[in-house]
């Protein structure tokens, strides 16, 4: 039977802007995010009107909301975006259209060139991202010229000087288009940035022009009309580019990061309160809701877009001397990352709670087993009902009641000191005889601390939700009071925990004649609700750094200071240093993140294993004391790093380029297959090559159909828009703007910006440069009906030489050095639970023993970041796995994707983990005692969960069945909860019996009797004794007082590797659904 529910009173809070406390009410939840919407801005079917009149109605209703949408899409940045780039692109299209702008390009063919770069760096972006655009697309179409230039030079010298044409053309091929375009792709998989990938198109564009098409390589003559007609076209499709993106509309990216970071800080204001209100209230469907799904959306959308942000401002800044804005821009986005990963183990603790007491609600009965003196702890039975340790009948046990805030509740009713009646202070009484079940602790829990933790979140989210970030270059309006507000509501929060969590252990205490199992119930329910209370006092911490940088950004703003230091390329050059780390627990198989932006791919198996199993022979083998033996040894060595850096992906990618575009090239300097390869325009099927070669299979997949369906769509709108202009200029810009405005919109409102753009490239290809014919301009282009194009023959050579492009491209990625997305992606899921297995391996409470005087974490800076950044690379490879087609069936993609999931629940608790290790503080007497106590069992269970990881790192691997003898973590875990049971069993008759001697206070001496026990480190760092040091340290135990709050420390680690135990078995059972299971029947030898 559920409880009636108690209402929650006020407490003291601190009004942030002003410091005073109050006690005026005030509610965590926020309605409006749960509201519907207007059904005054639907479409009303006209079915639904009965008689001509309504029906009439409803059609001037839809009209007028499709027009009020129409027009907030035009004023939304995604419309303006898209109106600007339509007008980019018309306005570039001139370079072909009107005679004066066609003539300052020269008489040559390729003015079409302009508006494809317009559609590359289209304005519909910053104006720090345009500024990086610009300097891409410079460096790219100056790379383009000087393979140019030094191919024309090596025909002209081998071939006209030298007289050795066919030699020419062979060092024309490897060198500059293997050499070349091979570079050129290593550069696009190494940077895996868009812009980048932009730029290597353009870059492509250029090198195929000048080598393949024009005939000054092939003739052996030096020409520089086409390099120059090829800046003049990049200054003018970069100033026409620029001026649209500076002059219609503007957006700046430092007001653009402003806005992302006031944005999260708001949302970050609304999941705390929220979450703290589904704790306070004991039901997880506050969590569930959709108000919280919303916030937590909203956030995860400005976290990317702030990022993203943040990058782009860094050219702005940089470019106007504002280098330390820019940095602590960055140290205050950095700051608001770590609000919500505080946010992230606020709820995790949250949830763990809420396991607790769903287990205890609903829990089969197997709670009746009463431990004698006698029992074993560590039998299976009572670890069971102890890793259970909620899961007491639900006949015993009733349901926890949920607590509301009062809503009629008044300061002045406050102040009354009567108790009302049915107040959780008068019925969850110390002495009361009403704590008969775990659900009881947690109300007391909440009675005593609810309003304390009510009023510091509210205080926390109300500075949340005033975040004081201007624009760029006003003043940072913080509020003075803030710090001391949160200081003293931090104060106010601190004394009302340890009171709280005093009087609930001294409550704990005086129900020791009940049994161990019920016990146990109630302790690890204390813990997890002190485990919930630590995590909201780390946020708040993090809240003081969070706003100690906004302190240094106003200081910075303020002082308003250019320097331009960037400039000054010599100051930032620095030596490269590297640390051999001989642990094998600190190794990192995975790189720390040190910088925002890092889109590298996840590597897979870490260089350091590849170069392992590749001298293992050579370190086993004896040592040859001859001459020969050095020679042999030394040069398979070098060789072997030789071919080690030649199989790294990135080289092999650029290699495979490289050679895919040498024999695609090949055809356009064979003297018979020329005139073939200048007829069906061979130099766009290599483009298209260019274009479509990705990393991974699935990558090429995704992009060759996006790049043909677009072509042929771009195509089709060649035919339609020739044949109602009939050729006329102003026609073909009208229909070539409309034409680029739905592409524009596929590109920049719906994000899909591969298919809008080669719909366009398609576009260019055929109606500008047939246009161009007509114009007399210098091109072999007889077969096309030259002054007179055929429009049908040339867009059907544009479409077979792409598609053949594309063909050519999808042969090469999956013949030469496969790398399939799907082998990336398990390589990686592998290497990141073998990094997690080696991190947890540490010890995560080893490391207070070894590191006593000051606060620290198992987890190095910049490892949790540099997981969660290497979780997210492999969900991208997760979806290019998902267009990758096999013999033996689709990706599983839904099943990776709940493995995804889990993994990141599982990061999320190492997260808590470090957070509790770091900010703990030194160890007490107490603290200590149980930790070596328990050591030899926490030992067992770091070294058991390090061996599960491996264990599904290997069948993830290998993709091999899992075995049903798979090592459980519980049950370790319930040897921990048994050996810390056994302590406080064995210390409470201690204790007793010095009491009734006359003495049980901590001495100094029996503390460092405790810390002078006999032991020998464990491979973790754990510390274990052996031999009969055991029972000599639990006996000498009895001179150190062990308090209730001590066991917290250990309870909260239980908590966290149960919660890390569940998503390790969650993982299992998914891989046991795709590669099976193999039992003790199983037959393998064949």
């Amino acid at each position: 039977m559920v409880r009636p529910r108690q209402k929650l009173r006020n407490g003291t809070w601190i009004i942030p802007g002003t410091g005073e406390r109050t006690r005026r009410q005030f509610t965590l939840r926020y309605p409006y995010l749960d509201g519907p919407g207007d059904d005054a801005d639907t479409i009303r079917p006209l079915s639904e009107g009965e008689t001509a009149k309504e029906k009439v109605l409803n059609a001037l209703h839809n009209t007028r909301v499709k027009a009020q949408r129409l027009w907030a899409w035009t004023n939304s940045p995604n419309g303006r975006g898209t109106i600007k780039c339509s007008i980019a692109y018309l306005l570039a299209s001139m370079g072909t259209f009107w005679h004066p702008a066609a003539s300052f390009l020269g008489p040559m063919d390729g003015k079409h060139i302009v508006a494809t770069i317009s559609v590359y760096f289209h304005p519909a972006r910053s104006a720090g991202s345009q500024i990086e655009a610009v300097a891409i697309a410079v460096v790219a179409v100056c790379y383009a010229m000087f393979i140019g230039t030094l191919s024309m030079a090596t025909s002209v010298l081998f071939g006209s000087v030298l007289d050795m044409v066919e030699l020419s053309y062979a060092l024309v091929l490897i060198i500059f288009i293997g050499g070349g375009l091979g570079f050129v792709g290593w550069v696009k998989q190494k940077l895996n940035n868009p812009l980048v990938s932009v730029g290597a198109s353009i870059a492509s564009i250029g090198i195929i022009t000048i080598v393949t098409k024009e005939n000054s390589v092939h003739t052996g003559v030096f020409t520089n009309q086409k390099i120059i007609q090829s800046l003049k076209i990049l200054l003018m499709a970069t100033t026409i580019s620029t001026l649209v993106n500076l002059l219609i509309w503007p957006v700046s990216a430092r007001l653009a990061l402003r806005k992302s970071m006031r944005n999260a800080s708001t949302s970050l204001g609304e999941m705390l309160s929220m979450i703290a209100s589904g704790f306070l209230s004991g039901a997880e469907e506050d969590l569930c809701s959709s108000a919280f799904t919303k916030a937590s959306s909203t956030y995860s959308s400005n976290l990317s877009q702030m990022n993203k942000n943040a990058r782009e401002s860094k050219y702005e800044y940089y470019f106007l001397g504002q280098e330390d804005v820019y940095r602590n821009d960055k140290a205050v986005v950095k700051s608001i990352e770590k609000l919500a990963q505080s946010i992230g183990g606020l709820r995790s603790a949250a949830n763990t709670q809420f396991e607790l007491l769903k287990e205890v609600s609903n829990g089969p009965l197997t709670g009746n087993i009463i431990a004698s003196p006698t029992t074993n702890v560590f039998s299976p039975i009572f670890g069971r009902s102890l890793s259970a340790t909620l899961k007491s009948g639900s006949n015993r046990f009733n349901a926890l009641g949920p607590i509301d805030e009062a809503p009629n509740e008044r300061s002045d009713q406050e102040d009354d000191p009567t108790p009302m009646q049915n107040s959780p202070t008068a019925m969850l009484s110390p002495s009361s005889s009403n704590l008969k079940t775990p659900s009881d602790i947690f109300e007391l829990f909440i009675a005593r601390l609810g309003p304390s933790m009510k009023s510091l979140v509210h205080t926390m989210a109300e500075m949340l939700k005033e975040p004081p970030f201007g624009n760029p270059g006003s003043p940072v309006k913080i509020n003075e009071q803030f710090k001391q507000s949160l200081g003293d509501a931090i104060s106010l929060y601190n004394q009302a925990r340890g009171n709280a969590l005093e009087e609930l252990y001294k409550t704990i205490e005086l129900g020791r004649n009940r049994s161990e199992t019920v016990q146990a119930d109630f302790e690890e329910v204390a813990a997890a609700c002190g485990h919930f209370s630590f995590s909201l006092l780390s946020f708040a911490d993090e809240m003081q750094i969070y706003l100690d940088t906004i302190d240094d950004l106003r200081h910075v703003t303020e002082q308003n200071k250019r320097t331009w230091k960037w400039l000054m390329v010599w100051k930032h050059i620095k030596l490269p240093s590297r640390k051999k780390s001989e642990d094998p627990e600190q190794l990192n198989l995975i790189k720390p993140v040190r910088r925002m932006r890092q889109s590298k791919l996840p590597q897979g198996i870490p260089d350091t294993m590849k170069n392992r199993r590749g001298t293992v022979g050579w370190d086993i083998a004896p040592q040859g004391e001859t001459l020969w033996d050095h020679i042999v040894r030394a040069t398979s060595r070098g060789l072997l790093k030789f071919f080690r850096f030649l199989a790294r992906d990135d080289i092999r990618f650029g290699l495979k380029v490289g050679i895919g575009a040498t024999l695609y090239a090949m055809f356009a300097f064979i003297p018979q297959t020329r005139p073939v390869y200048a007829h069906w325009r061979g130099e766009w099927g290599l483009l298209s090559f260019m274009i479509v070669c990705s990393m991974t299979v699935g990558a090429s997949n995704a992009t060759g159909l996006a790049r043909f369906t677009g072509t042929i769509m771009g195509a089709a709108f060649v035919l339609i828009n020739w044949w109602i202009s009939n050729g006329n200029a102003i026609a073909l810009a009208i229909l070539g703007w409309a034409v680029a405005f739905g592409a524009f919109y596929i590109m920049v409102d719906r994000g899909n910006a591969a298919f809008g753009r080669f719909i366009l490239l398609s576009y260019n290809v055929s109606s500008l440069y047939a246009y161009s014919l007509t114009q007399r301009v210098d091109d072999d282009d007889d077969d096309e009906g030259g002054i007179h194009p055929i429009i049908n023959t040339i867009a059907f050579h544009r479409v077979v030489a792409v598609s053949a492009g594309i063909v050519w491209g999808l042969i090469i990625c999956r013949l030469i050095w496969p790398m399939p997305a799907r082998q990336k992606f398990k390589e990686g899921l592998a290497v990141l639970y073998l990094q997690m297995g080696l991190i947890w391996k540490r010890g995560p409470l080893a490391i207070l023993l070894r590191n006593d005087t000051a606060a620290t974490s198992y987890m190095k800076m910049g490892e949790q970041a540099a997981m969660q950044r290497y979780a997210a690379q492999l969900q991208t490879l997760r979806v290019a796995a998902k267009n990758e087609y096999e013999l033996r069936g689709p990706f599983p993609f839904e099943t990776y994707g709940r493995i995804m999931a889990s993994t990141q629940r599982a990061l999320d608790a190492f997260h808590a983990m470090s957070l509790v290790t770091q900010k703990h503080g030194r160890l007490s007497a107490g603290e200590k005692a149980l930790l070596y106590y328990t050591a030899e069992e926490r030992a067992q269970l770091c070294a058991r969960i390090c061996h599960v990881f491996q264990v599904l790192a290997s069948s993830v691997m290998l993709e091999y069945p899992l075995t049903d003898a798979i090592p459980s973590v519980m049950v370790v875990r319930d040897k921990l909860l048994g050996k810390i049971f056994r302590f406080r069993k064995e210390h409470v008759v201690k204790n007793d019996s010095s009491e009734g001697g006359g003495s049980g206070d901590t001495t100094a001496a029996g503390a460092a009797e405790v810390n002078k026990a006999p032991s020998t480190p464990t491979t973790n760092g754990n510390t274990s004794t052996t031999g009969d040091s055991t029972t000599t340290t639990a006996r000498k135990l009895g001179d150190v007082t062990v308090e209730e709050p001590d066991y917290a420390l250990l309870y909260a680690y239980a908590l966290v590797t149960g919660q890390l135990a569940k998503e390790l078995k969650v993982v299992e059972k998914e891989i046991e659904k795709l590669f099976g299971r193999l039992d003790e029947d199983a037959l393998l030898l064949q």
